[in-house]
């Protein structure tokens, strides 16, 4: 794959509702980017490891955190209600750039109304009933816990019907749901439309898409951590089984072990202060190109057993470059779309952008047969 050149600088299609994001405001000062990246990463070092440092913030929301989960704010409730409103604000403006297309009107009120119920008003609401938080959002593997002895058997023999139905809702998600809504959808039915992950991306992270490089070093890189990330949740999984059916003390001992660094690593480090502080550095789908395993499993699903692609009208593209441009995940579309070929990427997380920027209608996402 080739090196993204620079864009021409063209008209897009009248109603396209997005100017080129060279313009913005982010980009005309660079600085900002940094002074950004300083400040989001701090707030995510403070959140995992030093939340007594935003003790001022979090007592702002003791009301709210009363009103809905019957306690005083911590700083998870802080994040968590930061983070809905930032997506639901990104969201609007989101909808003000490409509402004028059904797909992305869609897409971005499901995002949202997932994040504000399924991630933030769920939980909340079952903290306040007395059971310990559960998003319906989440599941095996970019939440591992679900499927652990120790929560799935908690839960399973917990003689309430609630939690009993989030473990099964766990189970049929992952090995039910996930086969068929991508085989059908590809994966965009998840990190495009479902995924916290992908409604911050989507939304807040909409004029930083261009930051991400196109480059072979980086798709390189990104099947080089992104899969082995998968494997060794796969196996600590499997080992946690094996412990609670057969328990060995001091085999027991190194995958504890192993589960905290990965805890630490993966699911503090690089899935939140690098994966959302270094936005405004690398774009907004760092974690969810080079780390979720999650997605690794959808994207294998999606190029071996799915429907989805994006078609290319051949011989009508002029090169300029848009959807290279604006593609989050980081692939160099235009090279597909200069030889006239079907774009069936693992990395696709289908958000359609690609195709609303060309100027020509040379891009189709698309499921159908």
């Amino acid at each position: 794959m080739s090196v993204m050149q620079q864009p021409v600088q063209i008209m897009l299609p009248k109603g396209a509702g997005r100017s080129s994001t060279m313009t913005s405001n982010i980009e005309r000062r660079p600085w900002l980017r940094y002074v950004l990246a300083v400040v989001m990463t701090s707030f995510y070092v403070c959140v995992y490891w030093f939340p007594s440092a935003l003790d001022v913030l979090t007592h702002l929301l003791d009301g709210f955190s009363h009103l809905l989960r019957g306690r005083p704010a911590d700083a998870w409730f802080l994040y968590g209600t930061i983070y809905t409103l930032a997506v639901v604000l990104f969201g609007a403006r989101t909808l003000m750039r490409n509402g004028h297309e059904r797909y992305h009107r869609y897409r971005t009120v499901v995002l949202v109304v997932v994040q504000c119920i399924a991630a933030y008003l769920i939980p909340a609401m079952l903290v306040r009933i007395g059971r310990g938080e559960f998003y319906f959002s989440y599941f095996w593997p970019l939440k591992p816990e679900y499927l652990f002895p120790s929560s799935l058997t908690q839960m399973m023999q917990s003689h309430d019907a609630l939690m009993t139905f989030a473990a099964w809702w766990s189970i049929v998600l992952l090995l039910i749901a996930t086969p068929l809504l991508t085989y059908f959808y590809g994966k965009r039915w998840y990190c495009s439309w479902v995924c916290g992950c992908g409604a911050l991306a989507e939304t807040v992270g909409d004029d930083l898409r261009h930051l991400s490089s196109t480059s072979q070093r980086s798709w390189t890189l990104e099947r080089w951590t992104i899969y082995p990330i998968l494997g060794i949740i796969t196996i600590i999984t499997i080992l946690l089984w094996q412990q609670h059916v057969n328990p060995n003390p001091e085999l027991s001992s190194i995958v504890g072990h192993t589960n905290r660094i990965y805890g630490f690593v993966i699911g503090g480090l690089f899935s939140g202060v690098i994966g959302v502080g270094f936005y405004p550095i690398f774009g907004a789908r760092i974690w969810c190109r080079f780390g979720c395993p999650m997605a690794a499993i959808l994207g294998i699903l999606q190029k071996y057993a799915s429907r989805f692609r994006i078609e290319v009208n051949t011989g009508q593209c002029i090169s300029c470059g848009n959807c290279s441009t604006y593609c989050e995940m980081g692939i160099d579309v235009r090279s597909y779309a200069e030889r006239g070929e079907t774009i069936k990427r693992a990395s696709c997380v289908g958000c359609g952008v690609c195709s609303t920027v060309c100027p020509r209608g040379v891009l189709r996402v698309t499921s159908d047969e």
